[in-house]
């Protein structure tokens, strides 16, 4: 399903042949859902960072389980409600080791007293 939303032809694999992938969805009445939802994200990718674990942020979970086919996975798996797909969080050990991060960018963060 996410490989049709993004318009990629057959055998083109989304999620990169990641062993776990972890779907976070946010409940639709909560005013900061995108917000609390993409916190989440976040955190998962830095706890698997620490762990020596890869991850990648995919998108398209928003049209997945807006989708009726998504509706129906969320109803088998027993998740009720009105939820919106906030993104996958695929997981895996790199082929490649992790790199250390950039330096940070001049004038990319400003200080304000």
């Amino acid at each position: 399903m996410n490989r049709k939303i993004g318009g990629w032809d057959e055998g083109f694999d989304p999620f990169y042949g990641a062993p776990v992938v972890l779907v976070v969805l946010a409940e639709k009445d909560w005013p900061t859902h995108v917000y609390d939802g993409s916190l989440v994200m976040g955190n998962l990718m830095l706890a698997a960072h620490t762990e020596g674990i890869g991850s990648c942020w995919i998108h398209r979970a928003k049209e997945e389980f807006e989708s009726e086919e998504g509706k129906q996975i969320l109803s088998d798996l027993g998740v009720t409600g009105e939820y919106e797909g906030i993104g996958h969080c695929i997981l895996g050990y790199p082929d490649e080791e992790i790199e250390e991060a950039k330096p940070r960018k001049d004038d990319y963060v400003f200080w304000v007293e």
